[in-house]
């Protein structure tokens, strides 16, 4: 049936479109990811606020959540991304930051630029930064577990070629078809076959979305894709749900941790879920060059240096430096 995964052959078959106007316009389920994530970050902030984890006012939490979402994610994952796997289309032709539509957005960048705002809000309303930081990265990777999920709806950042009987629960994706040279044997052989059963199949994006109504042509094409892991369902359980849940736990059995613990736990959990993770996952923008590593992997790297780096400060300032607060300090 059109708009779900046939598990007879594994071949992904989710439609990006929740609501669909016309051919290129509708409701996303990747836009609506984003929208949910910051729904799902508000009540879990809410929360936080109201059970006395958090400084900040309950009624600043709307204006919070909405500059988080337009200055951190959005700007700071955009930019990331444009920084980070397309620098030099970027800098030939900056006008491409503004192509939302085209796709690309980087969690690294998304992440720096939630740092930034959080830094500012924090500074402009008289909070400690560190503070109303370490709650928004307990809840964060709720944002990321959904936006993963999106990842998978839209069968994009798939992983690495697997079998079935290694992987039972192995995948097709049809976006595939598109790192197909398009000067290979194996591409004519793909529009031979593809057009033979549907006319109107002459290109690899033609293929896929008629791929969705046409049983004959799914299969067909099935021919040309390997099975891979659904990677993206991997990261979604890691980087989200299994690092909300440590730090969500952590946040509760602790109230009174030093400024920045959690914080420095979000980076390097964060770190270490995304290098684990992308093990399994196809390096869609390649290896940082000179290592073996993906540019997921290699960036994450870093992500170590600034949780230490927090994970120092905080202790230093506990053994050496009055706190703000004392009663917040665990014995």
């Amino acid at each position: 049936m059109p708009g779900t995964v046939t598990l007879a052959d594994s071949i992904h078959n989710l439609s990006p479109f929740l609501i669909r106007f016309s051919e290129n316009f509708g409701i996303r389920w990747y836009g609506l990811s984003y929208v949910l994530a910051f729904v799902a970050g508000y009540y879990l902030l809410r929360f936080l606020i109201r059970r006395g984890y958090s400084e900040m006012a309950e009624d600043q939490l709307v204006d919070f959540i909405t500059f988080c979402a337009i200055f951190g994610v959005t700007l700071g994952g955009r930019l990331g991304y444009m920084l980070l796997y397309s620098p030099r289309e970027f800098f030939a032709n900056p006008l491409i930051f503004f192509n939302f539509l085209g796709g690309g957005m980087a969690s690294h960048g998304g992440i720096a630029g939630l740092a930034l705002f959080t830094l500012y809000f924090a500074k402009r309303h008289g909070y400690h930064w560190r503070q109303i930081g370490d709650n928004l990265c307990v809840v964060a990777p709720t944002g990321i577990a959904i936006v993963r999920c999106a990842n998978f709806i839209n069968g994009e950042l798939w992983g690495n070629i697997t079998t079935k009987e290694a992987t039972p629960w192995a995948m097709k994706f049809p976006s595939e078809l598109n790192e197909i040279p398009i000067d290979s044997e194996e591409y004519r052989y793909l529009i031979d076959a593809a057009t033979a059963v549907d006319p109107n199949a002459g290109t690899p994006d033609a293929i896929i979305e008629l791929s969705h109504s046409n049983d004959l042509l799914r299969e067909t094409i099935g021919n040309f894709l390997h099975y891979r892991h659904p990677s993206q369902i991997y990261q979604a359980l890691l980087e989200g749900l299994a690092l909300f849940a440590i730090l969500f736990a952590i946040r509760l059995k602790w109230r009174r941790l030093p400024y920045g613990v959690l914080t420095a736990l979000f980076f390097i959990g964060y770190a270490s879920f995304r290098i684990l993770g992308e093990q399994f996952r196809h390096p869609d923008a390649g290896n940082f060059p000179g290592t073996d590593l993906s540019k997921g992997q290699f960036y994450s790297l870093f992500m170590y240096a600034v949780g230490a780096a927090f994970l120092a400060y905080a202790l230093y300032e506990r053994k050496f430096k009055s706190p703000l607060d004392p009663s917040r300090l665990d014995a």
